[in-house]
């Protein structure tokens, strides 16, 4: 598993080096390409390329969206592979295909034993059809490649974005102050 991690880790940044710094705000729907699109969304093995296994991250596995436009709450569930506060999910956040922060939610402790986990967060001002990304983040390992993007209007369909596409948001506050267990 841990060489398997490794050698994933290589092959993204092999791959980032090849196609630049994707920190760029124009045109993100060119960085973001989306997952299977079989059209099958009751077979939960449809999307195997979401295997949290295979992205070592904190993945976003499904919100539900309630409240009203402009006055959201979405509860997100996240599969991540937390071992405890040596390395767990810190965070899932909101952001406009622009690359500007909308929301973040601080986890304050890792689930190492409540796989996958849902946690809610709001309000979350947008309109019922601006279009958002979902993702989640790790305390050392950063942000994943696996999200959520669409909006409230038209549903979340899972897709991949570069992991350091909008990069600057990971020291944007809010930030996490400590893990609590």
């Amino acid at each position: 598993m841990e060489i398997r991690m490794l050698t994933f880790m290589l092959l993204l940044l092999i791959m980032s080096c090849d196609k630049g710094d994707m920190d760029h705000d124009d045109n993100m729907d060119n960085q973001m390409h989306m997952g299977d699109d079989s059209g099958d969304d009751d077979n939960d093995n449809s999307n195997e390329e979401f295997d949290i296994e295979r992205d070592s991250q904190a993945v976003i596995q499904n919100v539900m969206i309630s409240g009203s436009e402009g006055d959201y709450s979405f509860n997100v569930e996240i599969s991540s592979p937390d071992t405890g506060c040596d390395q767990y999910a810190d965070w899932w956040e909101v952001f406009t295909i622009d690359s500007s922060l909308v929301y973040r939610r601080i986890l304050s402790h890792s689930h190492v034993n409540e796989q996958p986990f849902s946690r809610s967060g709001g309000p979350i001002h947008i309109n019922k059809d601006d279009i958002v990304v979902i993702r989640g983040h790790m305390n050392n390992l950063g942000y994943g490649s696996l999200i959520l993007k669409g909006s409230v209007e038209n549903g979340f369909a899972k897709d991949t974005l570069s992991i350091s596409y909008a990069s600057r948001l990971e020291t944007t506050d809010p930030l996490p102050q400590d893990c609590d267990f």
